[in-house]
C-alpha cells in the first residue's frame, strides 16, 4: 500500500486522516500470469494500483487480438471508460505475469471523492493523465511510422522488452511480428 501513498504524495499533500480513510477502502488481490482482470462485456468494478506485474489491454478477435495498452508496476490500471460510465467493457485486460494489485471499488472511490480534498485532486489528475496518454497514442498512430513508434516506446518504457512478449508489442505498434522483427534488425 505504501506505493499508492507515495504515488498520491507526488501529486498532492496527503494528511494522515485522509490516507487512513483511503487505505481502508483498498483491497489486495493477486493474479497468476494469464488471468483476466476484466472480460469483454463486463462492467469494470475497480480502479486498481499495480504493486507488481504487467497488465495488457486488448480487443479479442477471432483472427487476431488487438493490443492497445499496457500497465506496469506502480501504475493504475482499469477499464476506465467502463468504470466511469458503468457500461460494459469493449475490451479485455489480462495479466502478463504474476500480478499483485490494490483495488478500490467504484462506490468506495466515490466516497473518497466526496469526503476528501485529496481524492478530488488525485481523481482529476489521474483523469487528465489518462486523457493525455490516449491523445499522444492516437497522434503517434496517425503521424509516426512503425519504426518511430517502436523507438518512442523503447525510450518511454525501456523495460517493456523484458516484460512483454514481442507479439503483443507488435500488435500494440500496429504491425505484424515479422515487421517488428525487421524494424528491430534495422535498428540493431
Amino acid at each position: 500500500m505504501g506505493y499508492i501513498k507515495e504515488y498520491i504524495e507526488n501529486i498532492t499533500t496527503l494528511s494522515v486522516s485522509e490516507w487512513n480513510f483511503m487505505a481502508s477502502l483498498f483491497v489486495r488481490r493477486e493474479f497468476e500470469k494469464g488471468a483476466k482482470l476484466i472480460s469483454l462485456g463486463e462492467i469494470e468494478k475497480y480502479l486498481s494500483f499495480i504493486e507488481e506485474g504487467v497488465v495488457r489491454y486488448y480487443i479479442p478477435d477471432e483472427e487476431k487480438e488487438l493490443t492497445f495498452a499496457f500497465n506496469f508496476d506502480k501504475e493504475f490500471t482499469c477499464a476506465y471508460d467502463s468504470f466511469i460510465t458503468r457500461l460494459p467493457a469493449k475490451y479485455e485486460q489480462q495479466t502478463l505475469s504474476r500480478t499483485v494489485i490494490w483495488s478500490i471499488s467504484y462506490s468506495n472511490l466515490q466516497k473518497v471523492y466526496k469526503q476528501t480534498h485529496t481524492g478530488n485532486f488525485w481523481g482529476r489528475y489521474a483523469a487528465e493523465k489518462l486523457f493525455l496518454q490516449k491523445s499522444e497514442r492516437e497522434i503517434a498512430l496517425l503521424q509516426n511510422t512503425a519504426k518511430e513508434r517502436y523507438l518512442d516506446l523503447l525510450q518511454s518504457k525501456s523495460h517493456i522488452l523484458q516484460k512483454v512478449p514481442l507479439k503483443y508489442i507488435a500488435s500494440y505498434l500496429g504491425v505484424t511480428p515479422q515487421a517488428l522483427s525487421r524494424i528491430r534488425k534495422e535498428i540493431n
